[in-house]
């Protein structure tokens, strides 16, 4: 049997992922920064690379591969992975067999140009490329630079078992579309991850199926989108109204994949990310409410409060669509916590503008929210058709006043839980104390408590909530 050790380091909002398992052949060390989907697909590469004698490592200097899978979303993104490039080729020189490779969104959205003017990495991958990952091996071990960034219309990875890289043994990602086709201005996914496709529910349920076997309690069902899921057969979603009659009929939606997963896997709770305000219907709300495995949880961005902002950003919805939205989730999950995505200083951003995000936030009072200054990313539309136009001290001040009214809203929200009981699913122990679990509840809120007899990670147990901070609840056991 294999000892492993699993890292997960949290770094200006990026996780850095490091595996170390002792066996024969050669070391692949793979870090991992921005959304969920690219944690997942580190997993995706790792089991893929598994089958040709790579084991990983969270030693980069004994690496013979070191692999960085990279976010394109912000420009803060791009430049700390360019700083860990400098850290890798620093090693490299140490050790002049290591070769070195970029993953991801940012290798697809700079593709041969990362090799030319980067020239600091021997092999580039989109997305959709890693299964010709040991095709790509092979050249640059002939000393040829490698790069395959073709995107796909059919990829999903269903029949890969990922290796769970950043688990902590109770939680898991399950994949179940890829790509997006809201085409957002500020967004440049759609570029480089390609148009949606959907997951055969078959493979959701077999991969959901091992992990119950191997004693996961918790799986997150993953995507740009996932109430965009769409499977008819397999291809693109947009190709839909093209598919039989037949197929139409048949086909499964997200609400209809979330109620067979909750009902086919009763003692496993069910989380999912990311939700499209546009693409959530009251189907799925419903079904949240019929199930007590599915968490009371909704990641729910809308970027701005504007109704005018959103038109520029071509988001598909309004601001009084987005809270007849939150209207109906309030009626049916009356405790149903939710969280957002802002962007602050989008261009031509009016001070008025800036003000009807304040008050949606004042509205609705998430639960947790992810907040950023406006970033201009080339190849969008934003980018190519509009002006980033808001000085950046602007942008800080307003981002300033989104984050100190979310922490203001968030307190309020922990508070709530104070004095009542949550079930918590144990995660592992307190980062501050080994006397303390952590875990959370079903709205997706930390909770520490002291450890008792008789419990251990992946248990689920009832505390009561006592006190709180604007993003912990602290507790105690019950029974």
């Amino acid at each position: 049997m294999a000892n492993k050790k699993i890292i997960l380091e949290k770094n200006q909002g990026h996780a850095l992922i490091a595996e170390s398992i002792v066996l024969n052949g050669k070391k692949v060390y793979i870090e991992s920064y921005g959304c969920q989907m690219n944690m997942n697909d580190s997993e995706i590469v790792a089991s893929i690379l598994s089958k040709e004698g790579y084991n990983t490592t969270m030693k980069m200097e004994e690496a013979d591969l070191v692999l960085v899978n990279t976010c394109s979303i912000r420009e803060k993104a791009e430049q700390t992975v360019r700083k860990r490039l400098e850290k890798y080729n620093s090693i490299k020189k140490i050790n002049p067999k290591m070769k070195i490779g970029v993953l991801g969104c940012m290798a697809e959205r700079l593709k041969e140009k990362f090799l030319e003017e980067e020239q600091m990495v021997d092999m580039v991958v989109g997305p959709d490329a890693y299964r010709d990952l040991p095709n790509l091996i092979v050249e640059i071990e002939d000393g040829r630079e490698a790069v395959n960034v073709l995107l796909s219309k059919e990829e999903t990875y269903a029949d890969i078992a990922p290796v769970r890289l950043n688990s902590n043994g109770v939680s898991a990602f399950v994949s179940i579309t890829r790509g997006c086709d809201n085409m957002c201005t500020f967004c440049v996914v759609p570029k480089t991850r390609g148009r949606e496709r959907s997951r055969d529910p078959k493979s959701i349920f077999k991969e959901i199926k091992n992990l119950k076997d191997r004693n996961f309690k918790e799986i997150t069902l993953l995507g740009q989108n996932v109430d965009s899921y769409l499977w008819f057969g397999g291809g693109l979603k947009k190709d839909f109204n093209k598919a039989s009659k037949e197929a139409q009929k048949n086909a499964v939606d997200f609400a209809l994949l979330l109620d067979k997963c909750a009902k086919t896997f009763p003692d496993m709770r069910i989380r999912f990310s990311t939700s499209n305000p546009q693409d959530m219907n009251l189907n799925v709300i419903r079904t949240m409410s019929k199930h007590t495995n599915i968490c009371k949880y909704i990641h729910l961005p809308i970027q701005s409060g504007s109704t005018s902002v959103l038109k520029r950003m071509n988001r598909k919805h309004t601001r009084k669509e987005y809270i007849e939205l939150i209207n109906n989730i309030r009626n049916i999950l009356p405790e149903c916590a939710i969280s957002h995505d802002m962007i602050a200083g989008f261009c031509g951003e009016t001070e008025a503008e800036h003000e009807e995000t304040l008050s949606l936030m004042e509205y609705v009072k998430y639960n947790f929210g992810f907040m950023f200054a406006y970033s201009d990313r080339p190849e969008t539309p934003a980018n190519k058709n509009m002006e980033d136009d808001i000085p950046i001290e602007i942008k800080k001040r307003r981002l300033t006043e989104i984050i100190q009214l979310q922490q203001k809203h968030g307190l309020y929200r922990m508070q709530q839980f104070i004095g009542k009981e949550v079930e918590v699913l144990i995660e592992g122990n307190s980062k501050k104390s080994d006397a303390h679990w952590k875990g959370r509840n079903s709205q997706n809120a930390m909770v520490i408590f002291p450890k008792s007899e008789n419990e251990k990670v992946g248990n689920f147990v009832m505390v009561e909530v006592t006190n709180c901070t604007s993003a912990t609840l602290i507790g105690k056991r019950v029974g």
